[in-house]
């Protein structure tokens, strides 16, 4: 079950959450592209660095870095 879309910027950790969409210059949704968080992708989030930027998440089986302006790029529904 999912429920109300957001970003993936400032979710808590262990939050799961569902892509829905990504909206960022073209240069950076190809890159995260790439790297398998498409639209559909199921992604939890397993923490943050001390100051709060990167976060990093669990997708498709490894673990990736995200910068804060590229997470709050990223679309999701958390899945409850």
């Amino acid at each position: 079950m999912t429920t109300s879309a957001t970003v993936l910027a400032g979710q808590p950790v262990g939050t799961r959450a569902k892509v829905t969409g990504i909206a960022l210059p073209p240069a950076t949704h190809q890159r995260l592209l790439e790297m398998g968080l498409t639209v559909g992708t199921e992604c939890t989030v397993v923490r943050y660095a001390p100051l709060g930027d990167p976060i990093e998440i669990r997708v498709r089986g490894y673990h990736l870095s995200l910068r804060q302006t590229e997470a709050a790029g990223v679309q999701v529904s958390i899945i409850k």
